[in-house]
């Protein structure tokens, strides 16, 4: 059942329309140009804004890596990315012109005398195109290569001059709150607070921005959206993949800094929000902060109580057998976390009591990432109304399908077709291929045109990076200092390990199945 339009931004007959705003001409300076994101994610999100019109005849890229390429090899690089990710999308005049905007330094920007060869690179790709000197330096790189970068692009004199400067950085901000906190300090020596763009890419996927418009643009929601109605939240951040050519980056990380510091908690944050006073950036980043900060933090001896962590085996994943994390990576004594459950509580008059269970992991059964808001359960006078003894009334659920296929799903009790007394669930569904169509934006489009125009809102500010910094830190020193204590693993393609669920019913949680092909109408 379509109950209405899925996208604030979406006009009529589907399709997705940014803001009727004033788009500046830009530089791209993309670090890491030749790598992995910039390939699957960076190259098709451009091409789609140049193709839609937002951004035709509006930019230049200039690439840097230090691969040996020259313009003509960069291009056709990006021309195989694009094809690769955005099939049969590159092809006729629009390409050509959209390629002919891409320029490559192959160059080490750590050393001055190759900072030198960028700044000079930069001032001909400006030239050329008559750009007004707007300029985004993107730092798809690893993070040890954040503070230099920005260090040397302030002493070479690139951040000078008429036109903005903003920089994007990728995650993770820092390895714990010490660290995050001396990068922030480096890249404040270069660029202001306003210009430093902390890109977390869940937060341009579209049913993450709906949640705001979801709960503050309709009364049926708002004066429920508390623990007077609210029993509980549940945040389901699934994959069926390992952890492929990222071994390196994810044994040091885990799934407690890969997922939760930034992704998960950003959707909490943004499910456990006040209204702001006005709907400006700032604004809505302010109570964002608000939520972070009124998070409980657990002491070392409560981590086990409200925390499980897990690592993947062998087993069967979409019906291929792959190895163990431990196999996968090669060392046979990893004690690294694939899996993260944690109930989570807020301490504010709105969430007071009410749970928050999070749960993410590689090689799990489905891939899914779900908000899921379970209602307070029926009085028991309403629930004799089923007619069968011992029989409980589903509670309402609103369910928030972030990916696979967007949607919003609100479950509800009715009677049955043939019999007077029995009810039971169903659900009304609204679906982005209903409702929209298939062509709204990826997460890297929204969030690219959101650093050209300037708008901030769906990226982390420093006081959101800290407080979550603040939450996860305690957990992580105890995780370290565990081993393999405590560590349960799991098969590969299985729900995770069995202690999560046990840390659920412990608080008497619901527990959603990632396989029940019903699901998310009924658990």
């Amino acid at each position: 059942m379509i109950v209405g339009e899925l996208h604030g931004d979406v006009c009529k007959g589907g399709g997705d329309v940014h803001r009727q705003v004033d788009v500046p001409d830009v530089l791209f300076v993309f670090f890491g140009a030749t790598g992995d994101l910039a390939r699957r994610k960076l190259y098709p999100a451009l091409y789609e804004l140049w193709r839609s019109g937002e951004l035709r005849g509006r930019m230049a890229v200039l690439g840097v890596s230090r691969r040996p390429f020259d313009d003509e090899a960069y291009r056709e690089f990006v021309r195989k990315a694009v094809n690769e990710y955005r099939p049969f999308a590159l092809y006729g005049e629009t390409a050509s012109s959209f390629l002919e905007r891409f320029f490559f330094l192959s160059a080490d920007v750590g050393k001055p005398e190759e900072t030198a060869k960028l700044a000079t690179r930069i001032a001909e790709v400006e030239e050329r195109f008559s750009l007004s000197g707007n300029r985004v330096f993107y730092l798809s790189i690893a993070p040890q290569h954040f503070a230099p970068i920005a260090q040397s692009l302030r002493t070479s004199g690139l951040l000078e001059g008429r036109g903005f400067r903003r920089v994007v950085i990728e995650k993770p901000f820092g390895w714990d709150l010490r660290s995050a906190r001396e990068l922030n300090a480096a890249l404040l020596g270069a660029f202001d607070e306003r210009d430093i763009y902390r890109i977390d890419h869940y937060l341009g996927k579209a049913m993450v921005q709906n949640i705001a418009v979801l709960r503050f643009a309709n009364l049926l929601f708002e004066p429920l959206w508390n623990r007077h109605y609210i029993a509980q939240v549940e945040i389901t951040a699934a994959e069926t993949v390992g952890v492929g050519d990222r071994k390196g980056y994810y044994e040091a990380a885990g799934a407690l800094r890969d997922m939760v510091q930034n992704h998960i908690l950003q959707m909490v944050a943004m499910v456990a929000m006040e209204p702001p006073g006005r709907f400006e950036p700032e604004a809505i980043r302010d109570e964002k902060v608000k939520a972070l900060r009124s998070l409980r933090i657990y002491r070392p001896e409560e981590v086990p109580l409200f925390v499980v962590r897990g690592q993947y085996r062998s087993g069967v994943t979409l019906g291929e057998a792959v190895p163990g994390y431990r196999e996968e990576i090669g060392n046979p004594a990893s004690t690294t976390e694939t899996y993260v459950a944690a109930v989570l509580f807020l301490e504010n008059f709105r969430w007071w009591g009410v749970p928050f269970l999070v749960r993410t992991g590689k090689r799990l059964a489905r891939k899914r990432t779900d908000i899921v808001i379970h209602f307070h359960t029926l009085p028991h006078t309403v629930k004799a109304l089923s007619g069968i003894e011992g029989e409980e009334l589903a509670p309402n659920r609103l369910i928030l399908r972030v990916q696979p296929d967007e949607g919003i799903f609100l479950t509800f009790n009715v009677r049955a077709s043939r019999s007077p007394f029995q009810l039971i669930p169903t659900a009304m569904e609204l679906s982005r291929g209903e409702a929209i169509g298939f062509n709204t934006p990826e997460a890297y489009e929204r969030l690219l045109y959101d650093v050209v125009v300037g708008d901030p809102t769906n990226f982390t500010r420093w006081d959101e990076v800290e407080a979550a910094w603040r939450w996860v830190d305690p957990i992580a020193e105890f995780f370290a200092a565990a081993g393999e204590e405590g560590l349960a693993f799991y098969p590969a393609g299985s729900e995770g390990p069995e202690e999560a669920q046990r840390i659920a019913r412990r608080h008497a949680l619901p527990f959603t199945s990632l396989v029940d092909e019903r699901a998310p109408i009924l658990p």
